[in-house]
């Protein structure tokens, strides 16, 4: 593609984005919707204008990349300790049923190979936790404390997913299961997400001491976007999400990550760390000041980059059994998903607005079924299939959400708190 024609195709991507995003929110739906159908309407399933290509591909990275940053950066993780395992059961809940309903119901009903099954399992795990968080925030319910709980699952449902598509990956190789590798991955993912916010939190204060220091216009934001984008690839190197670098150092700025301990260590540098993990709640909102015009440019962009990717021409309308069995998935789908919300000791209105969070799909979906379509796993039927299952399961929760907070959202169940 010449350098011009993407600068055009790059111009009408944002306009369009956000001029679907505004006219879903003046019809009473969440932006995110609008700015999925931008995608669809762009991309091959309609006009065919816009394509999925690497440079696109990769804002689309950047700004999911940016946008798991700020949910990082909002997120208080001592209400999230409040929780203490309820997120770790709706992930595994809401990772594992999904994926053995799809398997059963591909193995059982639809006759497909163990692997065929396996992929179609695999194509139901994965929550989106990008387009989960957008619908949140667009109906203003992301500090709620079913939100805290969706997005710690969510997280951790996105590593479930990756270490799934690992082992699936290597399933379907000559090589057959590594199970050494499958834990290998897990065990890296587990330990970035754990030293990855406690280091970022000692950069974090370099990073505002250095800005206090030389006063320079944009330093801030420079440092910050260096920050994220080496977590991001330290996250890819360890095998998790490059998204999880972004949300491990939002969390390591956020003014609600402080660590106690180091009043109890009796070291030299004890000054120093207590110095590093206090509280900077005007580094924060500096932060959320500079930040604010980056997110409204590059997010869009991964959200219509969602609905390009979903090519709907390869669909065969006209097929009853395509019709069938993408009935019964969706079906699939939803139910696995919306049930996680109910193994936990909530109320509720608060177990079925977690379980609604969790269905989307999106992108992680279209990973698996590609994968499944790249190795000859999956025919071009079970790829279209899942393509209307991810569509539908991507576009129809925030509509239920939406309808849900309308109806039930002044119930005391689901009353919001102030953060400390």
């Amino acid at each position: 593609m010449a350098i011009h024609e993407f600068f055009l195709m790059l111009a009408v991507l944002l306009l369009t984005a956000r001029l679907f995003g505004e006219l879903a929110s003046r019809l009473g739906a969440p932006s995110v919707i609008g700015e999925l159908l931008a995608g669809l309407v762009l991309g091959p399933s309609v006009l065919g204008w816009v394509q999925p290509t690497e440079t696109l591909m990769t804002l689309a990275e950047v700004g999911i990349i940016l946008l798991l940053f700020e949910v990082g950066l909002d997120t208080n993780l001592f209400r999230l300790a409040e929780a203490g395992r309820k997120p770790f059961v709706v992930a595994a809940v809401g990772a594992f049923l999904p994926l053995v309903l799809g398997f059963a119901a591909g193995w059982l009903l639809f006759d497909t190979s163990i692997l065929a099954a396996l992929f179609i399992g695999g194509t139901l795990t994965a929550t989106s936790i990008g387009i989960t968080v957008r619908v949140l925030d667009d109906l203003m319910r992301r500090r709620s404390d079913e939100a805290q709980i969706v997005i710690g699952a969510a997280v951790i449902d996105d590593i479930l997913g990756v270490i799934i598509l690992a082992f699936l990956y290597d399933f379907s190789s000559p090589k057959g299961v590594s199970l050494a590798s499958t834990a290998s991955i897990a065990l890296f993912i587990v330990v970035f997400m754990v030293l990855a916010p406690i280091a970022g939190k000692i950069i974090a204060w370099a990073i505002d001491h250095t800005d206090r220091k030389l006063e320079s216009e944009g330093l801030l934001i420079t440092l910050v976007i260096s920050l994220i984008m080496l977590f991001s690839w330290l996250a890819h190197a360890v095998g998790a999400p490059a998204i999880m670098g972004g949300f491990a150092a939002g969390i390591a700025l956020s003014q609600h990550f402080r660590m106690s301990i180091t009043q109890r260590l009796r070291l030299p540098f004890r000054r120093t760390l207590e110095r590093a993990f206090a509280s900077r709640p005007e580094l924060t909102h500096r932060l959320e000041k500079q930040f604010r015009p980056l997110l409204h440019t590059y997010t869009p962009i991964f959200f219509v980059m969602v609905g390009v990717s979903l090519d709907l021409s390869a669909v065969d309308w006209s097929s009853a059994r395509v019709w069938l069995m993408a009935g019964v998935l969706v079906v699939l789908a939803v139910a696995g998903k919306v049930a996680s919300g109910w193994f936990i000791a909530e109320p509720t209105l608060r177990r079925a607005a977690i379980g609604l969070s969790m269905v989307p799909r999106g992108e992680v979906g279209l990973i698996f079924a590609k994968l499944g379509l790249g190795a000859a796993i999956l025919s071009q039927e079970l790829y279209a299939v899942l393509l209307i299952v991810v569509a539908l399961s991507t576009l129809l929760p925030p509509f239920a959400l939406k309808a849900f907070y309308q109806r039930y959202g002044d119930r005391p169940e689901l009353a919001m708190r102030d953060d400390d």
